[in-house]
């Protein structure tokens, strides 16, 4: 005769099938608020370096001009030549600029990055 022991359920281990949809929700949740965010975050790099390339340039036409040649090469389009802030600082030019990008989610509710970068 064989015996067959049942495992007390403290014993069991593992996910139960709500447990294993909600853990699919959050995987394909994540997966679909990255897909979105990663080409936000590789324009913002572009416009980083647009703006060190833009900044050697000197004069805010010059720069702006600049800028926004790399923005038509890098299809930078969050940001202008027009909305950069250029300033001079001793013998240096500074060039800066600030902007915000969404995403929606659900209904009502946004996920908002904010970028700003300024070259040395």
């Amino acid at each position: 005769m064989k015996m067959h022991r049942t495992a007390s359920r403290s014993q069991q281990r593992g996910l139960s099938f709500f447990g294993l949809i909600f853990v699919g929700l959050l995987l394909v949740a994540a997966f679909a608020i990255g897909g979105q965010s990663v080409p936000i975050f590789l324009e913002y790099t572009s416009a980083k370096k647009a703006i060190e390339k833009a900044k050697v340039e000197g004069t805010v036409p010059g720069v702006r001009a600049a800028f926004d040649r790399a923005a038509a090469i890098d299809d930078i389009t969050s940001i202008k030549g027009s909305d950069l802030e250029v300033t001079k600082r001793g013998d240096k030019v500074v060039v800066s600029f600030k902007y915000s990008r969404e995403i929606a989610l659900a209904g009502p509710a946004f996920l908002v990055y904010r970028f700003a970068a300024q070259t040395n």
